[in-house]
């Protein structure tokens, strides 16, 4: 039986917190047996990195500041999140990137948290977990700037077009794909070129609590999406690219831990 790995679960801060145990003990029982936290400002950071010592090789941890909180950047944020990420359970720098569509911070101060988020992952030689929205341009320009000294880097929650896709792919990032490609509404494009995806650089996530496989049956009662759903994502992404579950499993579990630089 395959085994998964969730790359990115948003357990603090969100309707998921007040169930850890429960999340987390649902998500073995479905062979989902680790999943990354993710951390999208600082306290969020300390907290998840905190959660992780508790359940060691089960949960692992990011330190970053996500776009919408690009304002909070301060003078020292680069050195806290350089402390965090010496803890074991830090396993990538981020969520960092830039998003366009919400415009929660001012641009000017995305971009220049992104940038120097991407600076202390190459000075740490650490992953980079990255977020991307209706920022293509500027994102694949900041990128660029650091890439060929970047051990290692993710665009989770991916949802954009071929041409974007190319570019990515272009820059040898991984590429995570979620439920997002199970919406007949808004996942039809991503669901026609996630084919184009190469083998060795294909994550698959959930993002909980956000983003439920809209095409499930039955439906779950609960509109929280959990990582015990990765396998249904998983065996759905893998007809798209008519793949044998158990291959795509294996390779996608593979895939994660050789970005995380962790023991397959």
């Amino acid at each position: 039986m395959p085994q998964y790995m969730d790359i990115a679960v948003n357990l603090i801060g969100s309707s998921l917190e007040k169930d850890i145990q429960r999340v987390i003990d649902d998500a073995k029982a479905h062979s989902v047996t680790s999943m990354v936290v993710i951390g999208s400002h600082i306290e969020e950071s300390q907290q998840a990195a905190k959660l992780c010592q508790q359940f060691p090789k089960q949960l692992y941890s990011t330190a970053g500041i996500h776009p919408h909180h690009a304002s909070q950047w301060q003078s020292n944020s680069a050195q806290t999140i350089r402390e965090l990420a010496s803890t074991s359970s830090v396993i990538a720098i981020g969520e960092c990137g830039l998003d366009y569509n919400r415009d929660f911070s001012p641009r000017d101060m995305q971009r220049k948290a992104f940038s120097e988020q991407l600076a202390l992952a190459v000075e740490l030689q650490m992953p980079v977990l990255m977020h991307e929205r209706d920022a293509h341009e500027d994102f694949i320009a900041i990128l660029k700037e650091f890439r060929n000294e970047l051990p290692a880097a993710l665009l989770h929650c991916f949802t954009g077009n071929k041409l974007s896709l190319d570019a990515y792919i272009e820059q040898d990032i991984y590429l995570g794909v979620t439920g997002w490609v199970c919406d007949e509404r808004r996942g039809q494009e991503l669901a026609s070129i996630v084919t184009d995806i190469p083998n060795n650089r294909i994550l698959i996530e959930t993002d909980s609590p956000y983003l439920l496989p809209r095409s499930m049956r039955p439906k779950p009662k609960s509109s929280k999406n959990e990582p015990k759903y990765l396998p249904y994502i998983a065996q759905y992404i893998a007809t798209l690219r008519q793949q044998n579950l158990e291959d795509f499993a294996a390779q996608t579990y593979s895939n994660s831990r050789t970005f995380f630089g962790l023991e397959n």
